[in-house]
């Protein structure tokens, strides 16, 4: 029976490339039709389909293969389920070039050490980003997501609005916006203040 090197990688944003993490595990052996990708999820998510599928792929006698622990899991007890699963199918997982070993004590000690590090760089990463998005609001350079109309065109929209001729379906297709915005720009123009002309 012939033991089969299954690959999985992954990347949390999806603007980062797969490419040496692919190159890594081709390296290590892995057939490049039998690497199974994730993009975009990050590693404290456990529902991840490229992941799901890399598991419903191995078989017993089979190496599940990862560039790096943190590639598939970024909390202690995600890396442990995985790999206790995996010994219980009788899946070898290997990381690097090191295929774990789940009953070598030395070999346990190494891998929940990993697994620790792995958590503690994702919540160091949380921390940041945490801390950036704060400085960035204090700053005044956070405020969400632009409007799709401009100040006039907003303005105009709800002038449309009030004269009772114009249905919302009719503004979204003249601003070619969706009815969503529109009902959203009238909220915001109800609540500004109103100019008085002097």
């Amino acid at each position: 029976m012939t033991h089969v090197l299954i690959g999985y990688a992954r990347c949390s944003t999806d603007k980062q490339d797969l490419a040496a993490q692919r190159h890594a595990l081709v390296q290590l052996g892995v057939a490049a039709d039998r690497i199974y990708t994730d993009k975009g999820f990050t590693g404290t998510n456990r529902a991840r389909p490229g992941l799901d599928q890399a598991l419903a792929a191995v078989r017993s006698g089979d190496t599940l293969v990862v560039p790096k622990l943190d590639r598939l899991a970024r909390s202690v007890p995600d890396a442990r389920a995985i790999g206790d699963a995996l010994a219980a199918r009788g899946v070898k997982l290997q990381l690097g070039a090191s295929v774990h070993d789940p009953l070598d004590p030395m070999g346990k000690l190494f891998f929940n050490i990993l697994a620790t590090f792995a958590e503690f760089e994702a919540d160091l990463i949380r921390l940041r980003t945490r801390e950036g998005m704060a400085m960035a609001r204090a700053k005044g350079k956070l405020r969400g997501k632009k409007p799709k109309l401009s100040d006039r065109q907003q303005k105009e929209l709800r002038r449309m609005y009030d004269t009772g001729d114009y249905a919302i379906s009719d503004l979204a297709e003249l601003f070619s916006i969706s009815r969503p915005t529109v009902y959203r720009t009238l909220e915001r123009q109800s609540t500004m203040p109103a100019v008085v002309a002097t």
